[in-house]
């Protein structure tokens, strides 16, 4: 009897391996998606400015990084003390002007680096409601600032598609080797109420399948399909009933790296994570001489691994523990 309906997904045409460089931007699904190849040992850079939920959010921002545009003061705002921007989530925090205007542009270099140089670009987009602050306009988060300031509405399909147009056409021509890969997050905006998400979520997937269209260097990764249709059920969410529970998330992992990872790179991937699971084991007696002969064990493996990625904050842990002991 089955259970649930799954659909084939393609190889991608823009494989993924441990050569490559990917920036990953956008809601918390690019964070986790971002994470699981951070901890395979690729070399990603995980939402530069926190997590963003709106195409033109997005796109704004990558406007800045392709153009290496200096902070806009006016988006400044101080809440307990704190310096905070519209145009970023509250991850990106100063104690003074001058520290967060230090933290923009430390960023925006950051994010220009990985355009410049890096071979795939993932966007995840999560809502098509947006807030337009009154002076500021269009803000990636309101920093719990009185309601009154901003005015939520939806966004013309339109409208989201003529900035991100605009925008990944820049990118393209400058960059041209840059792969870009589009999802469509599977965290519920429930806040937005249920009809709201389903219509937002809709307006999302059009929006992708239009850009899909206008760019051949461009694919779509259906992590929102996979949610709503083979794991359509509540016990694939957290308890907070929004955002997919570590099952789903591992197993919506394994869809997408079964389309853009090869049988190589895979291996390699399973191979690290058994490591990360010898890293991760708590012995019964620390100073006990088994485990010491497990820590040289494993440091040994690390230091052979070592020569292809990059295990040297591990062995230095190791080496400490094998000191102390």
């Amino acid at each position: 009897m089955r259970w649930s309906l799954d659909f084939p997904i393609p190889d991608s045409p823009f494989p993924i391996s441990h050569e490559s460089k990917i920036l990953s931007i956008g809601s918390c699904f690019a964070q986790v998606i971002g994470q699981k190849m951070q901890e395979s040992k690729m070399d990603v850079l995980i939402n530069p400015f926190g997590t963003l939920f709106h195409p033109k959010i997005i796109s704004q921002l990558l406007d800045h990084a392709l153009f290496q545009d200096p902070l806009d003061e006016s988006g400044i705002l101080v809440r307990e003390g704190l310096f905070f921007h519209y145009s970023a989530h509250s991850d990106l925090v100063g104690k003074s002007e001058e520290e967060l205007r230090q933290l923009w542009n430390e960023k925006i270099q950051a994010t220009h680096h990985y355009l410049s140089s890096g071979t795939h670009l993932i966007l995840t987009f999560g809502t098509a409601w947006i807030y337009e602050h009154h002076e500021f306009g269009s803000v990636a988060n309101c920093h719990k600032q009185p309601q009154k300031l901003f005015e939520k509405r939806l966004s013309k399909l339109e409208s989201m598609l003529f900035e991100m147009d605009v925008t990944l056409g820049n990118l393209s021509r400058v960059f041209p080797k840059l792969k870009i890969i589009l999802t469509v997050s599977p965290v519920r905006h429930i806040k937005d109420g249920i009809p709201e998400n389903q219509l937002s979520k809709s307006l999302l997937r059009v929006l992708c399948h239009e850009l899909e269209k206008k760019f051949e260097h461009l694919s779509y990764f259906p992590a929102y399909e996979i949610m709503m249709d083979e794991l359509r059920d509540y016990r694939f969410y957290k308890s907070d009933l929004i955002h997919p529970s570590e099952e789903a998330e591992n197993y919506i992992w394994g869809k997408f790296s079964n389309s853009f990872f090869s049988k190589e790179t895979r291996e390699k991937i399973t191979e690290i994570q058994k490591i990360q699971r010898e890293l991760a084991h708590i012995p019964l007696n620390p100073e006990s001489e088994s485990h010491r002969k497990y820590l040289q064990n494993l440091k040994a493996k690390l230091e052979q691994l070592n020569k292809e990625f990059d295990f040297s904050i591990e062995i230095q842990k190791i080496s400490e523990s094998l000191r102390l002991n």
